[in-house]
């Protein structure tokens, strides 16, 4: 079975351990691998690059990013991984609270891989652009962060 690290990028204290998981599948790998930032606990992180090694380690560099701040959700009771929870998250540069845009529930890793993967989506027939992916691990759940083009989309048609 495939592990999956995430590390500090610091060479000089030999790239700490931040967070392991052993019983992980290559289709969680793969989501997790698209994601710019991971969140646990109190802290951001980012990612700088990834790796994997001959034994079936995968590993996720990250830097803890300062700017960003945990958002405190209040109580989440026993949130788990079942099926992939995707939020789309409006994305402002002068703010620190995000609105959520449009939640999905998807019961296929490839779907929900291509739809992180995707520089733009259609919600409701306006095109939003992404700017970034995170996993949060507080709150199980994949977070794509956009904004909106200004466009209209009708038919899979720019209008």
């Amino acid at each position: 079975m495939p592990k999956l690290e995430y590390r500090l990028l610091d060479e000089l204290n030999q790239f700490p351990l931040v967070s392991q998981y052993r019983d992980i599948s290559k289709a969680e790998i793969s989501l997790r691998f698209c994601c710019d930032y991971f969140v646990k606990g109190r802290k951001v992180y980012q990612k700088t690059s990834s790796a994997c090694t001959m034994d079936d380690t995968y590993v996720i560099y990250v830097v803890e990013d300062p700017e960003e701040q945990v958002e405190d959700q209040g109580l989440v009771f026993l949130p788990d991984w079942i099926g992939i929870r995707v939020e789309v998250r409006q994305y402002h540069e002068e703010q620190s609270n995000y609105p959520v845009v449009l939640k999905k529930h998807f019961h296929d890793f490839q779907d929900s891989l291509l739809f992180l993967m995707s520089h733009f989506v259609e919600i409701n027939g306006l095109e939003w652009e992404k700017t970034s992916t995170e996993v949060d691990e507080n709150r199980k759940v994949y977070v794509y962060y956009a904004q909106p083009t200004g466009s209209f989309i009708k038919g899979g048609q720019h209008e």
